[in-house]
C-alpha cells in the first residue's frame, strides 16, 4: 500500500497528523530522500506534534538521538538515527545501527532511520518506507509504503 501526503511548512502541522495515523502501526520507519529534502525537519515537526519534550536536531554526527514521549498511557522511546555517514553495513552494525532496530522489538521503542540505504540488510521487511521529494521550493510530498 502506498499514500502520498502532500505540504508545505504553513500545512505541515496537519500532514504530521495524517502521517502519524498511519506510522504509528510501525515501530521501524526509514526516511529517504535527497540532501535537503527536509527529512529531519518532518521528524522534528512529529516529535513536537508527540509531545516530546526534548529540542529535537539531526543525529548525522551523533549516529543516534533518543528521545521520550508518552503515547496511550505508556513511556515510550524514539531513536531518531541518521545513517549518511556510514559507509557500509558492518560499519553500521558496528556503530550500533542493528541494536538500535533491535530495541524495537520490546513494543516501547521506535526507531526512525534517515538514509537506510546506507545499510538496507539491517532493515526488516515489516517497516513503513518513507520517501520525501521536493516538489517545489516550499512543497514536498511524501510517499508512505507499507512493506
Amino acid at each position: 500500500m502506498t499514500t502520498t501526503i502532500s505540504f508545505s511548512l504553513n500545512t505541515i502541522g496537519s500532514a504530521v497528523a495524517q502521517f502519524w495515523e498511519i506510522a504509528k502501526n510501525y515501530r521501524i520507519v526509514t526516511f529517504s530522500g535527497d540532501m535537503g529534502a527536509g527529512k529531519t525537519t518532518f521528524i522534528s515537526h512529529l516529535c513536537q506534534y508527540l509531545q516530546v519534550p526534548d529540542a529535537v536536531s539531526s543525529p548525522t554526527f551523533a549516529l543516534v538521538n533518543e528521545y521520550r514521549f508518552e503515547y496511550e498511557g505508556k513511556e515510550q522511546t524514539i531513536l531518531h538515527t541518521d545513517w549518511y555517514r556510514l559507509r557500509t553495513t558492518e560499519e553500521a552494525i558496528n556503530a550500533g545501527m542493528e541494536e538500535c532496530i533491535d530495541q524495537t522489538k520490546n513494543g516501547q521503542t521506535y526507531c526512525w532511520v534517515e538514509w537506510p540505504e546506507k545499510a538496507p540488510e539491517l532493515i526488516p521487511s515489516n517497516h513503513l518506507a518513507v520517501y520525501i521529494t521536493t516538489t517545489d521550493i516550499m512543497e514536498r510530498s511524501i510517499s508512505l509504503t507499507t512493506n
